[in-house]
């Protein structure tokens, strides 16, 4: 039965967000400088929100997370234990803008005093607000394992370990966003919690490849967006061939009607979408999902527990 209240408007206000594509070397110090001047170039095209790709300090790979990871906790960190979180921070500050700072490989060591028990290594996220304050760390939850006969086999298991987290975040402004990481976009349940939970925008850092960038990268853009009827950005690092691992690239943004409102090609650019609440409201009233599901013949996966990071 439709509902007989209006719902308010999961975006309080019109937003521009920016995907920086970038490119990372072996030099970290570089790599954050690096990302520093882009973030004030798509701060300079008014955009309030900016997302860096997944890891985008360090080259991508099982072999360079161990000795790229950074301490992350507890938090703050001091300046030698985490480089990225500081410069994350300060072009937040600076630039007076919500920053969704791709991804790093993070270190951490377990609570428990064991000389013998091996450091964990986690896959990322770090969103800082206007002011510099964190407000979400987001690890990624389903790790990238795939074997695809003659094409690529990847396993970040063989190194990192998952989190255990959904992340939501209120930006006081315009609303809630979900952050997530790379092959998360292509697990629908999170997705689904984040928007029956309020959010106006799902966000990916990630890395797809040349075999499942082609196949994939922009229909789980769609997917995700049609499927909740909100915005989805997904952010790439740029392709580089000389790396040990190719990246996509095609950053873009998905509006609520799984419509490409931009999308980069494969060398370093910002791509820059406004994200408008009617839009929204438009896809939701025109086709109705959100007062058609049938609870009675499935369950809704929003409900229940759900480990959630950010609120």
């Amino acid at each position: 039965m439709a509902s007989s209240t209006t719902p308010s408007p999961v975006l309080k206000q019109p937003v521009k967000l920016a995907c920086v594509q970038l490119a990372s070397g072996p030099d970290k110090t570089a790599n954050l400088q690096h990302a520093a001047s882009k973030v004030r170039d798509a701060a300079s095209t008014g955009a309030k929100i900016v997302v860096l790709p997944e890891c985008f300090n360090s080259p991508y790979g099982t072999d360079h997370f161990p000795s790229y990871a950074e301490t992350l906790l507890p938090s703050p960190p001091s300046q030698s234990q985490s480089p990225s979180f500081h410069a994350l921070s300060a072009m937040a500050r600076e630039n007076a803008v919500y920053l969704i700072g791709g991804s790093i490989p993070e270190l951490h060591h377990s609570e428990e005093e064991d000389d013998n028990k091996k450091p964990s290594y986690y896959n990322t996220s770090l969103t800082f607000s206007p002011t510099g304050e964190l407000l979400a760390t987001h690890r990624k939850i389903h790790l990238f394992d795939i074997s695809i006969p003659g094409k690529i086999t990847f396993r970040e298991s063989d190194v990192l370990s998952p989190g255990n987290k959904l992340t939501l975040i209120d930006l006081p402004e315009y609303g809630r966003l979900a952050v997530a990481i790379c092959y998360d976009v292509r697990f629908p349940e999170l997705a689904t919690v984040a928007a029956r939970r309020g959010c106006f925008a799902l966000v990916y850092p990630g890395a797809f490849n040349l075999t499942t960038g082609p196949l994939h990268w922009k229909l789980l853009g769609q997917a995700r967006a049609v499927d909740n009827q909100l915005y989805v950005a997904l952010c790439s690092p740029a392709r580089d061939m000389g790396a040990g691992y190719h990246a996509w690239g095609h950053s873009l943004v998905v509006d609520p009607m799984a419509q490409v409102l931009v999308e980069a090609e494969e060398k370093e650019a910002i791509v820059v979408a406004e994200l408008d609440g009617d839009r929204i409201e438009e896809a939701r009233k025109g086709i109705p999902l959100r007062d058609q599901r049938r609870f009675d013949v499935y369950p809704d996966v929003s409900q229940g527990k759900v480990n959630v990071e950010g609120l």
